[in-house]
């Protein structure tokens, strides 16, 4: 298929990935009303086209925590992104390198961090406060050995919402025997991802918690691991203790509340990501682009100030920097292109991005990242 935009990349990955795959990447919590949301809110918002200005010499760079990227967008962590392609961390990390952008890996992911820090340059690092304190402090502890330049903390995932396709497909609540059948036959209907991931791709464990579930750890325990080291007991004094233990940059994601991006910004944090983990933990609240001004007015400027969800192309980017983002995370959108076409899908969907942004600052009379701001929006 002629793979032209975000929406053909998905369809790839549709094409390629078993169902219990594909759903996990592509759903949200409970009715999907916020990932549906997240979506909808930012194509309704109005780029303001202005013509005769001079935009020959665009530049789509910018700078976060003093290193420059090529572009303000970053690859944001996903989960189980090694079951998408052969060691499929390791392939997004290096066509984010090529791309010039960060890539950010999940605690949850197949390749452990030493793996994707030795075969190209250290990500960013994602992390869960977990109830294992100890063990949180030694992945703290790797990540800064591996000389990860970030890391960043998770903050909506107290609890799991509830997500219905991946019990429908298989991924989830299929424990045993019954499932491990069940996934192989959706499998065998994809026989490129099963010789390429399946065999090819192994080890299938979580890579980066190996040592607490053993080296035979897979997709049976990612769901009992998340419901078991979860800890609904986090308070803001938590945060404290791992900003006296970082001395990087630190980032929370997850932040929709001004309030609660005051508090980030009291308790240290040095950047934040406007999120609602896709559309994935409580459905029905804001979206990003919906929540993000108000946070902008009370944190912005103060912190590095990043948003991501419903992202589908590089007009999209534009309207959250609009919006007060200083960058903009990437999920769905590098999932979809690692499960359709590998690591030359990645870098496909991002110079995609890399287009439609000098596009979207060519007509609305801009030539550099920090010049967009509200003036390119249309006042609603």
């Amino acid at each position: 298929m002629i793979v032209a935009n975000i929406a053909d990349h998905r369809e790839a990955a549709r094409r390629r990935l078993p169902p219990f795959l594909f759903e996990y990447i592509d759903g949200g919590s409970y009715a999907e009303t916020t990932l549906r949301r997240n979506v909808a809110d930012l194509e309704a918002i109005a780029l303001k086209q202005r013509v005769m200005r001079d935009v020959s010499a665009i530049d789509t760079s910018t700078i976060w925590f003093g290193m420059k990227q090529a572009l303000p967008v970053a690859l944001g962590p996903v989960g189980l992104a090694g079951m998408y392609a052969r060691r499929g961390e390791i392939q997004a990390a290096r066509a984010a390198a090529a791309a010039g952008v960060p890539f950010c890996l999940s605690t949850l992911s197949i390749c452990a961090l030493p793996e994707v820090a030795a075969a190209a340059p250290p990500p960013w690092f994602q992390l869960y406060m977990m109830k294992d304190r100890g063990f949180m402090r030694d992945l703290m502890a790797c990540a800064r050995d591996a000389g990860c330049p970030a890391l960043v903390f998770t903050v909506d995932l107290p609890v799991a919402g509830a997500r219905y396709r991946d019990r429908r497909s298989g991924l989830a609540g299929a424990p045993g025997l019954g499932g491990q059948l069940r996934r192989l036959g959706q499998a065998l209907r994809h026989p490129g991802w099963a010789l390429d991931v399946g065999l090819q791709g192994r080890p299938h464990h979580l890579g980066n918690v190996a040592a607490l579930l053993g080296r035979q750890s897979g997709l049976e325990d990612f769901f009992a691991w998340i419901a078991g080291n979860m800890d609904a007991s986090v308070t803001w004094r938590d945060l404290e203790t791992v900003r006296a233990a970082w001395d990087g940059p630190l980032i929370l994601k997850g932040v929709l509340d001004a309030d609660d991006a005051r508090a980030a910004l009291a308790a240290g944090a040095d950047g934040l990501v406007v999120s609602n983990h896709g559309g994935r933990q409580l459905d029905g609240v804001l979206s990003a682009a919906r929540a993000l001004p108000a946070i902008a007015d009370a944190v912005g400027g103060r912190l590095t100030l990043f948003a991501d969800g419903g992202v589908r192309s590089g007009l999209d980017v534009a309207r959250l920097l609009a919006l007060g983002a200083d960058g903009v995370w990437l999920g769905r959108a590098w999932a979809w292109a690692l499960g359709g076409g590998g690591q030359a899908g990645v870098s496909h969907m991002l110079g995609i991005i890399a287009a439609e942004l000098r596009v979207a600052m060519a007509l609305t009379g801009v030539t550099s990242v920090a010049a967009i701001d509200a003036d390119a929006l249309v006042a609603n």
